[in-house]
């Protein structure tokens, strides 16, 4: 089975265009090389697949035939991804944390007058 197809039948990607897509950006390897989306796929080999700032590590158990429910996923892979990947990406979210809400947007006009009058304030103090 291509390995663009395999990826999309044990549901790593949502569908089989953005599995080659990763394929031809280098994001998916097989024993540390890049692979094409047509390479043929056998049983008991290792897959690292990068999606979503992690670096997955897969082992091919067996072919499905075509696209395999959510709860028959782990009879054709086995996920040996360690914890420190997933670790990683909770510390990426807590570098992002900025001083405003997601989703309030830039300063508005307000918001740079009172940043404005707090920096007069404290330069009259000194």
């Amino acid at each position: 089975m291509r390995i663009d197809k395999y990826l999309w039948c044990i549901r790593i990607y949502k569908t089989r265009s953005l599995a080659t897509d990763a394929c031809k950006k280098g994001h998916v390897k097989i024993g540390g090389s890049n692979v094409k989306a047509s390479r043929e796929l056998f049983g008991s080999e290792l897959l690292l697949v990068r999606k979503d700032q992690i670096n997955y590590q897969l082992k091919v158990l067996d072919i499905p035939e075509n696209r395999v429910g959510a709860k028959l996923v782990d009879l054709y892979r086995k996920d040996m991804t360690p914890k420190e990947e997933f670790e990683k990406n909770e510390l990426l979210k807590f570098a992002k944390d900025y001083y405003r809400k997601k989703g309030e947007g830039r300063p508005t006009k307000k918001d740079r007058r009172d940043i404005e009058g707090y920096q007069e304030e404290t330069n009259e103090t000194l």
